[in-house]
């Protein structure tokens, strides 16, 4: 094979790595915020909450935001980390072993942090909004999964 046909084939194989870590990415905090958004059309518009705990559910958001800015830039240094393994390794190696773990770690951050902040803001509620809260939350994680019947 042709100089020029390995460049090709190496620049293909890292443009299409890095258009499915954009891809996956995309996808996991998409369907983070879809989820996310109905929860806060929730407590902003259905809960009643008082002055107080619109200060403390505020503050709470304010927190996520910065720390999901910091999460997302780590995913797109991990993408173009696994962009540079692949185009380096040619197959699946150590280095897109390392790469794709990496991508997966900061994913499970990005969940973990967004669990800590619903739990943050459940903290807040009463115990009826919390009950509210909580079914949202559940139907939010499971919007395909049909609702059990009540026993």
């Amino acid at each position: 094979m042709s100089w020029g046909k390995r460049l090709a084939l190496i620049a293909l194989v890292a443009f299409l790595a890095a258009m499915g870590g954009v891809y996956a990415g995309r996808e996991l905090f998409q369907q983070t915020r879809q989820s996310e958004t109905e929860i806060h059309a929730l407590l902003h518009k259905q809960l009643s909450l008082d002055d107080a705990q619109e200060v403390k559910i505020d503050a709470i958001e304010r927190r996520l935001a910065t720390r999901r800015q910091a999460l997302e830039l780590e995913m797109r240094a991990a993408n173009a980390h696994l962009a540079a393994a692949i185009e380096a390794e040619h197959g699946y190696g150590p280095e897109v072993t390392a790469a794709i773990d990496h991508t997966h770690q900061v994913m499970g951050d990005m969940q973990k942090v967004t669990l800590e902040h619903l739990f943050a803001m459940r903290a807040v509620l009463k115990p009826d909004q919390a009950a509210v809260f909580d079914r949202t939350v559940v139907k939010a994680l499971t919007p395909d999964v049909a609702a059990p019947e009540a026993q």
